[in-house]
Formats: structure tokens, C-alpha cells, sequence
């Protein structure tokens, strides 16, 4: 591994790749400088840092580094999805994309406590913005009353060009963006097994409570890497009983890989879990009660474990482990059939794989594969075909023949 101090060796080493015009040896060359974790020439994954910018975009597309500041996917238009007559909706019958922003705000706000509607929340941003476009297309498709789906995404940068970029996509949306300053989290991340889970949005999903309205009691959180081929309505309506979130479990998952030795044979942090049946759950896909989150003050909770973890390097998985601590063996089971969740592979390498037993609701991509990356480099699995119908993104040109 190059050190991270090193300026030269990324510059040396891209010049290489540039100069073999991407061969067969240069794809090669380009994964293991992914693997590297280049971060001290990264800011972000930008194209725009120092060492990248002068680079083409047909290398950096092979590296999966998010395409310039400039340049945002193009997708093709969704069609219009409506209600049947069963369906309630208090909302306006159509949402249009050339409202004034006035009247499209006014919209919004009218609706944002609409207890009759199925609450999502996601995180936007343009690395994942083509995994999220299939994901709501799939939520629309599948569920019996469209109309009464409402969308709450919180974004961290690029905000105007993300909002555009999903009316133009998804003219007929509910939706509203929310601002996530990645300052209140930037001091307790520490570096994870993978990048993609060290960035600030990742952490997100632990202040929703305080993001989204305080009218707003109920919210499903769902990844950006995932596609719903059922009605979301089904899951809304999980009854969480006592509990703050409900969630599948896994309980036959080894439950010690997700924290460290040091965390293990510490004789007060070892005992975390004493007297809860302590299960593995993916915070990927939830039913949220935030009204008992915000009397719980379970962000401070999350936080308060955050922080210990920044001294004493307890787990190693990102956003994941601080849930765990606070809320394994306190979660409402949801069927599995609402996680398919490891597509992805492993965080490592991201191989294939199979679904579970059983019936699926929702496939979820988790891990380091994901399908419209392993799509365009025409290395794609045999589920990722499941993904791809829902795929709206309209290529420019094709790199993988220039």
C-alpha cells in the first residue's frame, strides 16, 4: 500500500493507467488502486480534487469515483403512476414540476403531517443518485396507491441540481429535501473496513428524528441500493407495539463479528447486552417510530456510543454498530421476506451471491457491489438482472468500448 502521505505514487501510477488507455492490465491496475484507499489524494471521491481533476472520465468511471461537480446522470422520464379509486389521498391530484416555487412549497408543507400517506425517508446524493432513481421507480410501480407515497431525502451537498435532477425524473413525486450539515458528525467518524461507509450522509439515518418535522411520528428508512417489488404499504402498516423501530433480525448471524476484541474483553462493555436477546439487524430497511425516538433521545444514545468508539475503537462497520449497542434485542421482527439484504457480496470483494429462502419483498444490494456498477463493466451477477428494469439512467456515450 502506498502511504498516505505519498503525492507522488497516485500521480505516477494514474499516469500509467492513462498512458495503457485502459487494457485489459490497466482494469486491473485501476482496482487495485481502488483498493488502496487513496484518501489522502480523495476529497470525498470529488473529480475535482487536486490529483484527479485532470484525469479522464472514462478512469475515473473504472475507479467509481462520482463523475465532476458538473455532471449529474441522465435518467429517463417516469411515467405517471395514479391511485385507484380505494385509495384516500388528501394531497393534490397532480404534482407538476412547473409550479412556481411558491406554490410547489406551499404544496409540501401542506402535506408533510398527511397521516394518511406512507412516509419514506432516503438519502440523496449523486454517487448513489442511480441506485435511489430505481429504488423509488420500483417503490411506485409496486404499490397499490402510488399517490399516497411521500418522499423525505436528506442531502448534504448539491442540493438544487439533486431536486431538479428528480422532478425532471419523476415529475409527479411527493417529495421534500432536507439539509444534513455533515459538521454534526464529521468529529465522530472513524475509518471503517469500507470508504463508501465512513461518509457523513451514511450517518444520517440517526438524526431523522430531529430533521424531519416534528409532525411527522412515523417514517420508513430505506438504502439507495435497494429495489421494493411489492406494496410499500404493507410494511408502513408493521405494528412496532412498545418498540422504537422494527426491523428483520437475523439471530442465527454471528453477533461478535461486529465489535472488536478490545470491546469483548472489556469486563463493563461485555456485558452491553446482558438480558436482551441480542439479534444482527440491517439498518438499511426500518419502521421508525420517531415520536418514541425523540422522548428516548435516542440520537444522544447513538452519539454517546459514537464517541466511545472514537477512543477505544470498538466495532469496525460504519453507521451499523451504533444501532446494534442501542437497540439489538429491543427491535419489532419484521419478516424477512422485507431484506433481501448482502447482494452486494461482502465489503471486500462484493461477489455474488444467492437470495435467502423464501419469499422477497424487497432486494437489497448491500455490501460493495452494486448492480449499475457491476452492469456497465459488463461483470454483473445473475440477480443484478433483477435490478436492472428499474434502471432509468440513459448513458451519454459508452465507454466501454471507447
Amino acid at each position: 500500500m502506498f502511504p498516505r502521505t505519498s503525492m507522488f505514487s497516485f500521480s505516477l501510477f494514474a499516469s500509467i493507467l492513462v498512458s495503457i488507455q485502459l487494457s485489459s492490465t490497466g482494469l486491473v491496475a485501476a482496482r487495485i488502486l481502488r483498493d488502496m484507499e487513496v484518501r489522502f489524494q480523495v476529497n470525498n471521491n470529488d473529480r475535482d480534487s487536486p490529483g484527479l481533476a485532470k484525469l479522464p472520465n472514462v478512469l475515473l468511471d473504472r475507479l467509481h469515483i462520482p463523475r465532476r461537480s458538473s455532471t449529474l446522470p441522465v435518467f429517463q422520464e417516469a411515467p405517471a403512476f395514479r391511485n385507484g379509486k380505494e385509495c384516500i389521498i388528501s394531497a393534490p391530484a397532480a404534482w407538476k414540476s412547473t409550479y412556481s416555487e411558491k406554490q410547489e412549497q406551499e404544496d409540501v408543507d401542506s402535506e408533510l403531517c398527511d397521516t394518511k400517506a406512507v412516509h419514506i425517508a432516503m438519502t440523496l446524493d449523486a454517487a448513489y443518485l442511480r441506485g435511489l432513481v430505481a429504488g423509488i421507480l420500483s417503490i411506485l410501480q409496486h404499490a397499490v396507491c402510488p399517490e399516497s407515497v411521500v418522499f423525505h431525502f436528506m442531502v448534504s451537498r448539491r442540493q438544487n441540481d439533486l431536486k431538479a435532477k428528480l422532478q425532471a425524473t419523476f415529475p409527479y413525486l411527493r417529495f421534500k429535501l432536507y439539509h444534513f450539515d455533515e459538521n454534526i458528525v464529521k468529529d465522530k467518524i472513524s475509518y471503517s473496513i469500507r470508504e463508501a461507509l465512513d461518509q457523513p450522509l451514511n450517518y444520517a439515518r440517526s438524526y431523522m428524528a430531529d430533521i424531519l418535522p416534528s409532525c411527522l411520528e412515523r417514517i420508513i428508512y430505506l438504502d439507495s441500493d435497494l429495489v421494493v417489488v411489492d406494496d410499500i404499504a404493507k410494511l408502513w402498516r408493521t405494528t412496532l407495539g412498545s418498540h422504537v423501530l422494527a426491523a428483520p433480525e437475523y439471530c442465527h448471524a454471528n453477533f461478535t463479528q461486529y465489535f472488536t476484541d478490545s470491546f469483548w474483553s472489556d469486563p463493563v462493555l461485555s456485558k452491553t447486552f446482558q438480558g436482551r436477546k441480542a439479534c444482527y439487524f440491517n439498518t438499511g430497511v426500518m419502521v421508525v417510530d420517531l415520536l418514541k425516538w425523540r422522548q428516548g433521545v435516542y440520537t444522544a444514545k447513538i452519539e454517546e456510543w459514537m464517541e466511545l468508539h472514537k477512543e477505544r475503537r470498538i466495532y469496525e462497520l460504519g453507521s451499523l454498530p451504533p444501532f446494534l449497542l442501542v437497540f439489538a434485542g429491543r427491535v419489532e421482527a419484521v419478516n424477512h421476506r422485507w431484506n433481501q439484504h448482502g447482494l452486494g457480496g461482502d465489503n471486500f470483494e462484493g461477489r455474488c451471491r444467492d437470495l435467502h429462502p423464501g419469499p422477497a419483498s424487497l432486494l437489497h444490494w448491500s455490501g460493495k457491489g452494486k448492480p449499475w456498477l457491476r452492469i456497465d463493466l459488463r461483470q454483473s451477477c445473475p440477480l443484478d438482472l433483477l435490478w436492472a428494469p428499474y434502471d432509468l439512467f440513459q448513458p451519454a456515450y459508452n465507454y466501454l468500448d471507447a
